[in-house]
């Protein structure tokens, strides 16, 4: 038996949601928990060879959804909603074991789940077009928005479960399946994820195999590099997206990106300097723990007459969030004292999303 988490069987958790831990046991990839620096996985990487299958598989899934009426086409996404709460504790608990999150974020991000299959859900008898007037008489115009076909989510580690639910809840309602590419610390999130759709689709009876596929390792150069693959959304470093956008482009692809940066707040001469100070600092104490490793936005500019005062206060946040972080200090020289795999501490460096 394997314990990462106080109480906590993870051989258990995994089978909880569908996942053989035996069958995790012997590939490449190995996937370590942040907690504890454990290994809680090996999983075999995609091959180039089967990305491509997968991709074309895709393409054959597309043909056949888009020819469903999108509120049936809800209703795959109804039935996941449906999963995801029933099983919301285990795969919160997962998000923690293998992204680092503390519990409460772990279950906050599978709600986030939740929330956007509703929306799509709802979505799916809001697809509307316009009318349009002509200059012919006896005649109007009318506009039809079509399904895409296969798009690539390639998703960061610090919300290895949420962002993915953005792009594929509305992918699937508009008709048009998901290759998924997860980071390679966070690929058990995803497969779990994978397992739980089966079982929507199970439920929905009729969709097509390949409307939803888990890329792992190195295939996201496949949905790059692919035109069969019409759209790629990345969530990642900004170095990423400049390496990825153009050779999307190249083939006349489109991107949707979200890359690292700071969503800015920015500090007026009548702002409250003390809450200016203190709601940028709530979100460092947020990451002490590592439940994203630091990755979050949050970002402040402030007036020139305001910096040396802003500047004060800000030093006392920190020299207060240093003093209180005592676990989380443990926790860190912890983490710098256990052996890292090849290219972690570069991993660290790079900037994820939001």
């Amino acid at each position: 038996m394997t314990t990462t988490l106080p109480g906590q069987d993870t051989a258990a958790l995994l089978a909880r949601l569908d996942l053989d831990a035996d069958a995790l046991s012997s590939g490449d990839l190995e996937v370590r928990t942040p907690i504890t620096g454990e290994v809680i996985a090996r999983i075999p990487s995609t091959t180039e060879q089967e990305a491509d299958a997968a991709i074309a598989r895709a393409v054959e899934a597309f043909e056949a959804w888009r020819e469903v009426p999108a509120p049936r086409r809800g209703e795959l996404v109804r039935l996941l909603a449906d999963e995801l709460r029933q099983e919301k504790e285990a795969l919160g608990a997962l998000v923690t074991l293998e992204a680092g999150k503390i519990g409460q974020e772990g279950l906050g991000e599978v709600q986030e789940m939740i929330d956007i299959c509703d929306f799509a859900v709802g979505l799916s008898r809001q697809l509307y077009g316009l009318t349009i007037a002509s200059e012919r008489p006896g005649h109007r115009m009318m506009e039809t928005w079509h399904p895409l076909g296969p798009v690539g989510v390639i998703t960061a580690f610090n919300f290895p479960v949420a962002v993915w639910s953005w792009n594929s809840a509305l992918a699937f309602v508009c008709g048009d399946p998901v290759l998924w590419k997860p980071s390679s610390r966070t690929p058990l999130t995803a497969l779990a994820c994978e397992a739980l759709f089966r079982r929507a689709v199970q439920r929905f009876g009729d969709a097509p195999d390949g409307l939803l596929q888990v890329l792992i390792g190195n295939a996201g150069r496949a949905l790059v590099d692919d035109p069969r693959v019409p759209l790629v959304s990345a969530t990642g470093s900004t170095a990423m997206g400049r390496a990825m956008a153009p050779k999307v482009a190249a083939r006349l692809g489109r991107s949707l990106l979200e890359l690292g940066g700071n969503n800015a707040m920015i500090v007026t001469p009548t702002a409250d300097l003390d809450l200016a100070v203190r709601r940028p600092a709530l979100h460092l104490a947020a990451a002490a723990d590592r439940p994203r490793v630091g990755r979050r936005c949050a970002g402040r500019a402030a007036g020139a007459g305001l910096r040396q005062r802003s500047g004060r206060r800000s030093a006392r946040a920190r020299h207060a969030l240093r003093a209180a972080d005592l676990a989380g200090r443990i926790r860190c020289d912890a983490d710098r004292a256990r052996p890292r795999p090849a290219g972690r501490r570069h991993r660290h460096r790079r900037r994820a999303s939001p």
